[in-house]
């Protein structure tokens, strides 16, 4: 009898579910739309765990009915989700009084910078495996923001979970963390098997360490690893889906996207030679080793948190996707193109693309549209390898065009920039010793023929596209099958349930040259936007202080 298996994935403004057999055919996905309250000016991003939970249930219950299989034959879950921090059960939310409901700090939330810059300024060993510098998107710098700003919130809080722990919490009231999440996230020591109680006393955190890590995950346990006890009644019946089938412990959602793409060509050491580039509303790139490698600047490296009994090492940028949202806004001929996309049922950077290949004939050519405008797309700072929060975006070229074909230009300027910005944490990565044959390409931003070949372009190596349209969901569908018993563990399920589907080349000559110099003009510019703000920063902050 014909057996199914669940992947859901919960991003930042949805929850999705998608159907699977398990060779790793997708019949069916749907989703949910989740709320996002954003606060610019404090720069906070919150979610309510509840609506979450509701909507993946909404999502999985909608993608079953889609797939016309009888939900008893559906023998496991598989749950990967934003790596955002969940303060269950406390008196209160994270932020406004008035919303308790809002318990989740988003990913991007960046309230913590402070806090991750006290933590750096400490120089604890276990820095040295986030790439020697802590991000206030991790979950140690959010935690003592918490404390110091909303002691009654954090002390009534029950359990922090990362939100893809709190997910599988909920499917089954295991408190069983995944060790991707800690590791990658928290601190966690995976290699070694535990916490660093003396970096949590060091940064003002000792207290979680006295209560012996209950709070934040006592039992640690690999992807794909079968939660205690499985799915509950409970959820089961929120989720119309038998009690008791096997629930994995899961993977931050990036990650899902790497395990569902880096074994595709056949066998799961093909993982060292391939970079997962996921490319959504941010990016992730996610580099598996033999040995544990560490490059300043790149997160990690982390033991099992991805490709089983590998090494992670984790770059990307805080906004890829949203940076290009944001830079379309920037012009003034975006409302009138919104609405022209809008009138054909297609997002507005699909419509540029469809007319930067009409323009271009050939995606490598598009680079020529893009002209003098170049850009350093860090609206919200560098995560890697500068490691820099506070970067912000540059703009070189723009002129007073305000027509259709401009707006073209500045989006594929937008795109050729993301590119570089991925070679800039290759050649970081290369330097240390860490060095690549492809790069595979997940998310819905990456899926578009232009996307792919400008990235090929820009950075200089071949990048490959999977079979399945959904590899984020069939990474956590791969977890599924091992907890299920479907494969016997990770290393099997990867080359058995993905393979490669397309392959863009780099293109040399003159436009491996255009790209060259670009991409040094790129360099230039967020050098000097460094130069101009430290020389600044001082002025301003004295302006700030109310001094003459």
């Amino acid at each position: 009898m014909e057996t199914y298996l669940i992947g859901i994935d919960v991003g930042t403004g949805s929850a999705r579910a998608g159907v699977f057999d398990g060779s790793g055919q997708l019949l069916v996905s749907a989703k949910h739309e989740i709320e996002v309250y954003r606060d610019e000016r404090r720069a906070r991003v919150e979610q309510s765990s509840t609506q979450i939970w509701e909507a993946v249930c909404h999502a999985v219950r909608a993608a079953v009915r889609a797939a016309d299989i009888d939900a008893a034959r559906v023998v496991g879950l598989g749950v990967d989700a934003t790596c955002s921090l969940v303060v269950q059960g406390a008196q209160g939310g994270v932020g406004d009084p008035a919303h308790p409901e809002r318990d989740v700090m988003v990913w991007m939330d960046h309230r913590a910078l402070e806090q991750a810059q006290r933590i750096n300024a400490g120089g604890h060993a276990v820095l040295s495996y986030v790439g020697g510098v802590i991000s206030p998107e991790m979950e140690t710098p959010k935690l003592l923001w918490l404390k110091e700003n909303l002691p009654a919130v954090y002390a009534s809080a029950a359990h922090f979970f990362d939100l893809t722990d709190f997910l599988t919490w909920k499917a089954t009231g295991s408190l069983q963390r995944s060790s991707c999440t800690v590791t990658c996230k928290w601190t966690y020591l995976a290699h070694e098997g535990r916490w660093d109680a003396d970096y949590f006393h060091r940064i003002g955190l000792g207290d979680l360490a006295e209560q012996g890590f209950a709070r934040i995950g006592r039992e640690v346990v690999w992807p794909g690893t079968p939660l205690a006890g499985g799915l509950c009644a409970e959820a089961a019946q929120a989720l119309q889906l038998r009690p008791g089938i096997a629930v994995a412990a899961g993977l931050i959602d990036a990650h899902a996207g790497g395990v569902g793409t880096v074994a595709a060509r056949g066998g799961a050491e093909d993982a060292a030679a391939c970079m997962a580039y996921v490319f959504g509303t941010s990016s992730c790139t996610m580099t598996s080793n033999t040995e544990a490698v560490l490059v300043p600047g790149v997160w990690g490296p982390y033991y099992n948190a991805m490709a089983p009994g590998m090494w992670l090492n984790e770059g990307g940028q805080s906004a890829a996707g949203a940076a290009i949202d944001h830079l379309l806004t920037l012009h003034p001929a975006t409302p009138q193109v919104r609405a022209l996309a809008a009138a054909e049922q297609m997002e507005l950077p699909q419509w540029l693309a469809r007319q930067a290949l009409a323009q271009a004939g050939d995606p490598s050519d598009a680079v020529w549209l893009a002209g003098q405008i170049n850009v350093v797309p860090e609206f919200l700072g560098n995560r890697s390898p500068l490691a820099d929060p506070q970067a912000r975006a540059v703009l070189l070229g723009l002129g007073m065009e305000h027509d259709t074909d401009s707006l073209v230009a500045l989006y594929v300027a937008g795109l050729c920039s993301l590119g570089y910005g991925l070679r800039q944490i290759i050649e970081a990565q290369a330097a240390c010793g860490v060095r690549i044959a492809s790069i595979s390409v997940s998310g819905g931003a990456g899926t578009h023929a232009l996307t792919r070949q400008l990235l090929a372009d820009a950075t200089g190596v071949p990048v490959e596209i999977t079979a399945c349209p959904e590899p984020v969901l069939l990474g956590s569908a791969m977890l599924a099958a091992v907890a299920a018993g479907v494969h016997a563990d990770l290393r099997r399920a990867m080359p058995a349930m993905s393979r490669v589907a397309g392959r863009n080349a780099p293109a040399g000559g003159p436009i491996r040259a255009v790209h060259e110099a670009r991409y040094q003009a790129f360099i230039k510019s967020q050098q000097l936007a460094r130069e101009v703000r430290e020389s600044l920063a001082p002025l301003l902050a004295a302006h700030d202080a109310g001094q003459p």
